[in-house]
């Protein structure tokens, strides 16, 4: 595999080593993700950049920004934010075999004597 096929994309590398038949029964463990970040290192050495300024490019790559509108983005980097989501959710769902699972959670959460009042949920005297 070429440095110019992977510098570019990462993610397409990742897929097809995965799923190639000489390598699929070893990296049948291995999550797409991580392979994607092998690349990223690779593609960061190769191209001169330091580990602490790979590190931080796939720290970037790799979070979601709670301030970003995924409204505004195209369809392949909403794929990415949206696989990224559900890596997140994965690791830190509890299931059933888990030792700290607990099936029903109750919360009693405290009464602020100052309740916030929300524009949206108050009475309107306007009629539709």
């Amino acid at each position: 595999m070429s440095f110019l096929y992977f510098s570019k994309d990462c993610t397409r590398a990742a897929e097809q080593l995965k799923n190639n038949p000489r390598h699929k029964s070893y990296l049948e463990q291995v999550s797409l993700r991580q392979l994607e970040k092998l690349f990223s290192f690779l593609r960061g050495y190769l191209s001169g950049q330091s580990l602490a300024e790979t590190m931080e490019q796939i720290r970037r790559e790799t979070t979601i920004d709670p301030e970003e509108d995924l409204n505004k983005l195209d369809d392949k980097e909403l794929a990415k934010r949206k696989s990224i989501m559900d890596e997140l959710f994965e690791k830190n769902q509890k299931k059933k075999d888990d030792p700290n699972f607990v099936y029903d959670i109750e919360v009693e959460f405290p009464q602020d004597d100052q309740l916030q009042s929300c524009g949206w949920d108050t009475e309107s005297t306007d009629e539709f």
